[in-house]
C-alpha cells in the first residue's frame, strides 16, 4: 500500500526557481517557490501547514489535522522542467516499518483547499487532477 498519492500536475512559470542552479537542493530539482506559495496561500485559506522543508528530491510542507495524523505535500518539478509541477500527498506512519498509516480522507480539507487554490490562481494552467477522494486508502 503506497504512502504517496499524486494530487495535481500543472503548468506555471510563476514557480520557476529564482536562485541559480548551484543554490538548488540538487541539480534540476525545484519546488521551493511553489512550496512557499502553497504554504502561505493555504494559511490564508485557514489550512495551516509547516514552513517548507527540503529533501534531495524536492520540497514539502507538513500538514497535521486535528486527528493527530501526519501528512506532507510534496512540491516538485517534473523531471528537467522549470514550468511543469507535481503536487503529491504523503501520509506518515506512526509505527515502525510503515505500519498505521492514516487514511487519505483525513487530509480531505487540505486536498480541497489545494484544489480551490490551483483552480483560482491566474498563474496556473493546464491542471490535471490526479487525486480521487473515493480511492481506497
Amino acid at each position: 500500500m503506497s504512502s504517496l498519492r499524486d494530487i495535481a500536475r500543472f503548468k506555471s512559470e510563476h514557480f520557476a526557481p529564482v536562485l541559480p542552479e548551484d543554490s538548488q537542493v540538487n541539480p534540476n530539482v525545484y519546488g521551493a517557490e511553489l512550496a512557499y506559495w502553497l504554504s502561505a496561500e493555504l494559511a490564508r485559506a485557514g489550512v495551516v501547514t509547516s514552513y517548507p522543508n527540503a529533501e534531495d528530491w524536492g520540497w514539502f510542507v507538513e500538514f497535521l489535522p486535528e486527528s493527530g495524523s501526519e501528512f506532507a505535500v510534496h512540491c516538485g518539478n517534473e523531471e528537467g522542467a522549470r514550468d511543469r509541477w507535481l503536487l503529491s500527498l504523503r501520509r506518515n506512519a506512526r509505527k515502525m516499518f510503515g505500519r498505521d498509516k492514516p487514511p487519505y480522507e483525513e487530509a480531505s480539507k487540505l486536498v480541497a483547499a489545494i484544489r480551490a487554490l490551483l483552480s483560482a490562481s491566474p498563474h496556473v494552467q493546464e491542471v490535471e487532477w490526479l487525486y480521487d477522494q473515493n480511492q481506497a486508502a
